[in-house]
């Protein structure tokens, strides 16, 4: 039997949320789901957690999202008489009155209690639970305390700045002792303070991530990348993007892709650049950075850099960027269907993509030209035509195609 937990339970939070980098996260889920249904109430508090998304497990194990799942497992937490998941329960809005009837403790602060000693045990799953209890102010439900409780509101406050700050101590050795999730209310708890009960103290949030960082956790070696890259330190933020990619953090393949593309803290490698856009496509599940990887690995194709030159694999990248509400593509996407590259020809749809160009981009301003000029998709507008033509400068195709026009005496632009 483990310390705190059953030894599948202590198992599972060394891989679930500990040893992230190990990568032995669906062993742990494993664990959970073959004790849960031998009626460990602790594993099916946690298991209910891995199936509610990133806001309770590390993204990086892909874990299955299923709310219902999550929601039957922390009732049946409850009803096997496990103390974090009443917690939970009661943190999440799951601890109904007919629930809470149904639990074998004799009222909310024995649960408590009984996570609390295993908090002075020194496990960190449970400091961290604790430390939510009343960082949530869930406490005054626990405790069956209110404003009403109180003479005034000076002693209501006292008591909420008493309880409250309890939060402090138990996340930083909850974070100390593997829940990275600590430190992200840490960090809150530091940024901001809690109304005009505790104060921000921003100076002490700074090295939180950083913290993190060396102590081997991928998201925090992300959000660290992100704060030196935003500081200029460009090489280090690369040194932080590439490890927390290699941990298991797959959005950071889409950060490293662009700093080798743009030559920004290493020496460009478009090669190597393309390799990182096409792992973070095919492995990141988060639709953002899929699609960032997806509009750089696109361009690249289009333009063969990195890549061979393959405008049918450009355009099917760039379509799918756009189709997700980027306009990232839309210069590519019209040239694509101007010259019927990767795609058939249309002008209807590449003046559709060559309009979104906000930006000046001659080649595009001339294939405008040609469109207005020669009435290709559109009724015949020589005049506007033209204005694209001459806005196109020195490209050569516009003012190999400016020669077609010339201006009568009235000052109308007409074909030649």
């Amino acid at each position: 039997m483990g310390k705190c937990f059953s030894d599948a339970v202590e198992q599972a939070l060394k891989y679930i949320y500990y040893d992230l980098r190990a990568g032995k996260g669906a062993e742990g889920f494993a664990l959970l789901v073959e004790a849960s249904a031998q009626g460990d109430g602790d594993a099916s508090c946690i298991l209910a957690r891995c199936y509610c998304g990133n806001q309770y497990v590390w993204s990086g194990h892909d874990f299955p999202e299923d709310d219902d799942k999550a929601v039957s497992l922390i009732h049946k937490a409850v009803e096997q008489g496990s103390g974090i998941g009443v917690l939970v329960a009661l943190r999440t809005g799951e601890l109904t009155p007919s629930l809470e009837k149904k639990m074998p403790f004799a009222n909310l602060q024995e649960a408590f209690d009984s996570v609390d000693a295993k908090a002075k045990m020194g496990d960190a799953f449970s400091q961290y639970t604790v430390a939510n209890s009343y960082f949530w102010w869930d406490f005054l439900r626990i405790q069956g305390k209110g404003r009403d409780s109180f003479s005034s509101e000076k002693e209501y406050k006292e008591f909420l700045r008493q309880n409250i700050s309890k939060c402090e101590d138990l996340f930083q050795k909850a974070f100390q002792g593997g829940m990275y999730f600590a430190a992200n209310n840490l960090n809150r708890y530091y940024s901001q303070g809690d109304e005009d009960i505790i104060a921000p103290r921003p100076e002490l949030a700074r090295d939180l991530y950083k913290r993190g960082a060396e102590m081997g956790f991928p998201i925090h070696q992300w959000f660290y990348g992100e704060e030196l890259e935003e500081q200029g330190k460009l090489e280090d933020a690369l040194y932080w993007y590439k490890l927390a990619a290699q941990g298991g953090q797959l959005e950071c393949w889409y950060y490293v892709g662009r700093a080798y593309e743009e030559g920004k803290g290493t020496p460009k490698d478009l090669s190597y650049a393309a390799q990182c856009y096409e792992k973070g496509l095919t492995q990141v599940k988060d639709t953002g950075k899929r699609i960032g990887c997806a509009n750089r690995l696109g361009a690249l194709y289009y333009d063969g850099e990195g890549v061979e030159k393959d405008y049918a694999k450009a355009f099917q990248l760039l379509k799918y960027g756009y189709e997700h509400n980027t306009t990232y593509g839309v210069c590519y996407l019209g040239k694509c269907y101007f010259r019927g590259w990767g795609t058939q020809q249309d002008y209807v749809k590449a003046r559709e993509f060559l309009e979104q160009v906000d930006w000046t981009n001659r080649e595009a301003f001339y294939m405008l030209g040609v469109i207005y000029g020669q009435g290709l998709g559109v009724p015949v507008d020589i005049k506007k035509g033209v204005e694209y033509l001459q806005k196109a400068g020195n490209n050569q195709e516009a003012r190999e195609e400016l020669l077609k026009y010339k201006k009568t005496l009235f000052g109308k632009w007409v074909r030649r």
